[in-house]
């Protein structure tokens, strides 16, 4: 993995940022992609204070445009990208009928059409050079769906299906797709704040940020689709 590429989006906390420092940490340089420019600089000063090598690069994922630069000043700077981790999400979990449209189409853009912009913007640089991975963390939840979970289930299954086709779409270039579908996880998200204390009945952000690893790190004729992965506390079944 030594000096291979990749671009990590929500990067500043949570999952994003167990992500980043497991992939900097095996030699990767790593581009972080979130809002909050505070937040990058000090991971990526983080980072590169423990010799690693971090591009700190404050992103709307929303926006074409600010997708679109910072993907080029990832390949302007390391001229290689081999690895999108399709990260940032967000949650609301109401009824469907409490769920206001505002809602609707936060959690629907941030899950959906953050991964679609991404994906869109990356795949040209991959087939370019010839091969590369994209992964995308969506959820347990992109397969089930529990009462109160409207919006948040319906992007998770549209992320889903984006990412099926996908993996169709650009097989013939070399181009690895990968989906992780973690289950209940101890982090910032939909507003929490992580316990002092770890609760084991949850995953920690770093167990994903292992099978990130570990999917990535498969050898070059091998490819793990999917991943479901959660705390054994959680009956998923």
């Amino acid at each position: 993995m030594k000096q291979k590429v990749a671009i990590i989006t929500g990067a500043s906390r949570g999952i994003g940022k167990a992500i980043a420092q497991k992939l900097a940490s095996a030699g990767m340089r790593v581009a972080l992609l979130a809002r909050n420019k505070a937040e990058l600089d000090t991971l990526a000063k983080a980072i590169c204070a423990q010799g690693g090598m971090a591009l700190p690069l404050p992103t709307d994922i929303l926006l074409a445009e600010s997708v679109q630069h910072a993907v080029e000043e990832v390949w302007r700077q390391w001229g290689s990208i081999d690895l999108l981790v399709n990260n940032a999400g967000i949650g609301v979990f109401k009824a469907v009928a409490d769920t206001s449209l505002e809602e609707w189409d936060d959690v629907m853009n941030t899950n959906t059409k953050g991964t679609y912009l991404l994906t869109k913007c990356v795949v040209p640089y991959l087939k370019q050079q010839g091969g590369g991975h994209i992964m995308t963390i969506a959820s347990d939840v992109a397969r089930r769906t529990f009462e109160g979970g409207g919006v948040y289930c319906a992007s998770k299954y549209a992320q889903d299906a984006l990412m099926q086709i996908v993996r169709k779409e650009v097989h013939a270039w070399g181009i690895k797709v990968s989906t992780l579908y973690p289950g209940l996880t101890e982090t910032y998200f939909s507003g929490q704040q992580p316990a002092e204390t770890p609760n084991l009945n949850r995953l920690q952000p770093e167990d994903i940020a292992e099978a990130v690893y570990y999917v990535f790190g498969a050898p070059k004729h091998v490819v793990i689709d999917e991943l479901h992965l959660h705390p054994f506390a959680q009956k998923y079944w």
